[in-house]
């Protein structure tokens, strides 16, 4: 066990915060010099980073090497919650997120492992990085899953919202002899959020919350690219579609999408 490493019991399970420090220090100096060499790489807004949790981190999810960049940013131990299976990235890298170790969401299951697993280290005033789209299947924003309302109503944490650009151009634009141009826009902390109720009215109250969270950061991403939380009603238009879950009626291992 990690020094200065905490233990909250949540549902009769353990989770540790922070694990990994020193491995993840290390992948973390790898992601900035591949991100630093491989992209022109810029940051802005690290003025509104927090100094310490509990918050958690929200971003659009466009590519697979999204938590990358996140992770790449962070001044502060940071855990994913991520989905178990990763359908849109090539097999020789999914070695990443497994070496990293994030809390999976078994998608389509009803599996609350991960999200148990996020409370109980925003209790511990930790930080969580989770993508509200639940999948990168599109590259325009869509609506969020109810899972990062959940857990910021529950723990009534903070979201670092964070726009993320450029990063799906990265190996097409590599493969020319190109570095693509990657921005990382962090906006200002915001909530939190409290709900009342039960059943329906309950969820109706997340999905707002996921609504609000979905427009923080939109406005942290290229206009173009908002889709379902664009102003201008052509850009909707052709994101219809992009909307629907693809593990509505599916569990993990049963969407197979294009690598993006």
């Amino acid at each position: 066990m990690q020094t200065n490493q905490q233990i909250v019991l949540v549902d009769n399970k353990e989770f540790p915060y922070p694990r990994r420090v020193v491995l993840r220090r290390f992948l973390k100096m790898l992601a900035r010099l591949a991100l630093g060499t491989l992209t022109d790489y810029h940051i802005t807004g690290e003025e509104n980073l927090p100094k310490e949790g509990p918050f958690l981190v929200v971003g659009n999810h466009f590519s697979f090497i999204d938590p990358v960049a996140v992770a790449s940013i962070a001044p502060w131990p940071i855990e994913f919650l991520g989905g178990f299976d990763l359908p849109h990235a090539p097999t020789i890298v999914k070695w990443i997120p497994k070496t990293w170790g994030y809390y999976p969401l078994f998608r389509g299951t009803g599996s609350t492992y991960a999200l148990r697993a996020g409370e109980g280290i925003l209790k511990q005033k930790g930080v969580i990085g989770i993508f509200p789209e639940g999948g990168n299947w599109a590259t325009v924003l869509r609506p969020a899953r109810p899972g990062a309302a959940f857990l910021a109503t529950r723990t009534e944490a903070q979201l670092l919202p964070i726009g993320i650009d450029g990063l799906t151009n990265v190996f097409p634009s590599l493969r020319k002899g190109k570095r693509a141009h990657v921005t990382l826009n962090i906006g200002k902390p915001f909530g939190p959020f409290k709900i009342s109720g039960r059943g329906q009215e309950r969820r109706r109250q997340l999905n707002e919350i996921g609504h609000k969270i979905m427009e923080r950061i939109a406005e942290l991403i290229p206009p173009e690219q908002r889709g379902y939380y664009s102003d201008d009603p052509a850009i909707r238009e052709a994101a219809k579609g992009t909307e629907i879950y693809p593990w509505a009626n599916k569990v993990e291992g049963e969407v197979i999408g294009e690598v993006h």
